[in-house]
């Protein structure tokens, strides 16, 4: 794989999703008894699971049930979303679940770096912004929302709002270099001479080249 083949993440398009309530932690989002899988496939039909279902797994009122919310990719959400520990397992959740964007007042700092490893861009507004694109979603469910993650700009509803973007994130999604672990195997031979000429590992690595 070649640094190319990391897709840019400039744009992102499509109806939205409103998770209302501050300080929703990973916890609600994928409950720890659902992170005893080998792979992350399949943790979508588990998002938000306590606040979906009861204890005899009937159905709650909440967004993710609800059928017009189903085809749904951009999440708009309240301050501090994604406070908590610091599982993987909840941005893994909701991006199998369909989330390709996140707009919301604050964003957890741990949890806004594992939605950029999956190439999911966090974007912020201010309260108010926020409450009226919740509102807008939750009366125009099929509406368009445009996540310009490049110039920092959401649009739905006829009308452009600012948001913010936080520049490492914008650079990395935006420059296609935002997947740390596909820019490494693109550049094993780079990596391998480097570390080769460190006196601290060099010998290491030229005694494991020669033993392969």
């Amino acid at each position: 794989m070649t640094s190319d083949e990391i897709p840019s993440v400039e744009y992102v398009e499509g109806s939205g999703i409103p998770i209302r309530g501050n300080d929703i932690d990973t916890d609600q989002i994928i409950p720890a008894r659902f992170m005893k899988v080998v792979t992350f496939d399949g943790l979508g039909e588990f998002a938000f699971f306590d606040q979906r279902f009861d204890d005899d797994d009937n159905q709650k009122e909440h967004p993710f049930n609800d059928d017009k919310y189903q085809d749904a990719n951009v999440l708009v959400v309240n301050a501090n979303f994604g406070c908590g520990s610091s599982r993987e397992h909840a941005p893994q959740a909701l991006v199998r679940w369909g989330i390709d964007a996140i707009i919301g007042e604050s964003f957890a700092e741990i949890f806004a770096g594992n939605c950029l490893a999956l190439g999911v861009p966090t974007v912020t507004a201010d309260s108010e912004t926020i409450e009226a694109l919740q509102e807008w979603i939750e009366a125009n469910p099929d509406g368009t929302i445009e996540v310009d993650v490049a110039d920092e700009t959401v649009t739905y509803g006829g009308k452009t709002i600012d948001v913010t973007v936080n520049e490492a994130q914008r650079k990395a999604l935006v420059d296609g270099i935002w997947d740390t672990t596909a820019l490494m195997k693109s550049n094993t031979e780079a990596i391998e001479k480097t570390a080769a000429s460190l006196p601290y590992v060099g010998s290491e690595v030229n005694k494991e080249a020669a033993d392969d």
